[in-house]
């Protein structure tokens, strides 16, 4: 594959983090470095444990194909290998891989000389598959209450676990969250919207300038955040969705042990609502 002219001045020694000039390699396109050495290592165990699994289980549809954490019983010991020793050893190298990943990426960000934009929001990513799979269960006292690698397994996890706590649209972290992910996708389609508006118009015409960009969502509601702020609009709109994600299940089972709809009650406790007759209070 040829080199653009641009890519010739950036190949060139420096901006590792770990390894120096030893891993300061490249294989076709691709920047390998340290980190994508140790990225290849933990998904390459990784993956081949899952299909070891696969092999010991009772089935090779890939729906139900699953591997569990330990029992909660276990606590938070290691576990035979076919026990959830599996899952936990898989479990390890998924957070090497994501993590060498991101580094990987901030050692690209440092050749080129660019912001650490990227790793930074993938480390949110790296963030909720940590609680879910670590911090939670260590705070709840058991490897159990991860949820398990599977297609089906994993919705049954996630079931399970909306309805030990009622409603699990009641819990406001996920309101959060879900409102987050609606607005997150409504931002983009109006931003994706607009800069193909822009690059295509009628036959015969130039294509349009930031300025049309801008002046259409200040003809629209009022205001426009410009053609950097929509991007800053959508990064934070999208970590925000992941963290609120995770937090809405941290707090399920460490914090917040009943129904969540019971969280509410301090809205029908205010003063405005006492003595109302035939409200929820009358």
């Amino acid at each position: 594959m040829a080199l653009l002219s641009f890519e010739r001045k950036y190949r060139v020694p420096g901006g590792t983090l770990v390894g120096g000039n030893l891993f300061d390699f490249w294989v076709g396109p691709f920047y390998v470095g340290f980190f994508g050495v140790t990225t290849f290592f933990f998904a390459v165990l990784g993956t081949i444990l899952i299909f070891y699994g696969a092999a010991m289980g009772p089935t090779w549809n890939p729906w139900l194909i699953s591997i569990d954490p330990p029992d909660i019983a276990l606590g938070l010991g290691l576990a035979p290998m076919l026990q959830g020793g599996l899952w936990q050893i898989i479990t390890f190298c998924a957070i090497g891989a994501f993590v060498s990943w991101a580094l990987r990426e901030v050692e690209i960000c440092r050749k080129l000389g660019i912001g650490l934009h990227v790793p930074m929001a993938f480390a949110v990513a790296i963030f909720a598959y940590v609680v879910l799979t670590v911090v939670r269960p260590i705070l709840m006292g058991a490897w159990g209450y991860a949820f398990p690698y599977g297609i089906f397994s994993h919705l049954d996890w996630v079931s399970n676990t909306g309805y030990t706590y009622g409603n699990f649209h009641y819990n406001p972290l996920h309101m959060i969250a879900v409102s987050l992910f609606f607005t997150n996708a409504l931002a983009l389609a109006l931003h994706g919207g607009l800069i193909l508006s822009a690059a295509n118009p009628p036959k015969g015409q130039l294509m349009k300038t930031p300025d049309h960009e801008d002046t259409f969502f200040r003809d629209l509601i009022g205001y426009s955040v410009g053609t950097l702020g929509i991007h800053r609009v959508g990064l934070l709109l999208a970590l925000n969705a992941g963290f609120f994600s995770a937090l809405c299940i941290l707090v399920s089972g460490t914090i917040w042990f009943d129904q969540w709809v019971d969280w509410w009650n301090w809205w029908l406790n205010l003063p405005i609502f006492a003595n109302v007759h035939g409200g929820v209070n009358g």
